[in-house]
């Protein structure tokens, strides 16, 4: 149960959205910027980025929906996000993406902790500066994302499926689809 009444039963950030939809209309900009404008990371890699953050901040409903994009996306599918998101050492992804996932993880502590090293092995390992950045800012984005979901204790479902038909929605569509979806069904 949110701690605030949001007049819709909708899981998570969507719940939120429906609840301000001028907030919803920037913060769904954002990620459509972010995770599925152009870039040379794939939208599979950058998803990836905002699920391993959610993970490591413990929001269930971020990290179960966007593990779900990720898995989409990426070769490997919800294997390689699971192995992502318990060990990078061990994980079947990229060097460049372990990298980039050191200095998220460093983010989502606290933006000091992303050092010079940790830049220069990104660096090493085949990252771009625009690369970087945006790893930086997908991983600060996400942090108030996910502050956002559980500091209203909005809902999240603990059924996998939930998550991976909002995948469908979000990978064809884009951000802003499942909110655009659950109004025009309140309103039909």
């Amino acid at each position: 149960m949110p701690h605030i009444e949001l007049g819709n039963d909708a899981p998570g950030i969507v719940g939120l959205m429906l609840y301000r939809p001028d907030t919803a209309k920037v913060l769904n900009e954002l990620a459509e910027i972010l995770l599925r404008g152009e870039n040379t990371l794939t939208r599979g890699e950058r998803e990836l980025i905002a699920s391993y953050v959610s993970d490591l901040n413990r929001c269930r409903f971020c990290h179960g929906s966007h593990a779900a994009f990720a898995a989409a996306q990426l070769p490997g599918g919800a294997e390689t996000v699971a192995q992502a998101c318990a060990d990078l050492d061990t994980a079947d992804i990229s060097a460049k993406m372990k990298a980039l996932l050191r200095v998220a993880g460093a983010v989502q502590r606290i933006g000091t902790d992303v050092t010079a090293a940790l830049v220069e092995a990104a660096r090493e390992n085949g990252a771009t500066d625009r690369e970087i950045h945006d790893t930086v800012l997908i991983a600060a984005a996400f942090c108030m994302y996910n502050r956002y979901v559980d500091g209203l204790g909005t809902y999240a479902p603990e059924d996998p499926k939930a998550y991976e038909e909002m995948a469908g929605l979000i990978v064809e569509r884009g951000y802003g689809a499942s909110v655009a979806a659950r109004q025009e069904a309140s309103a039909g």
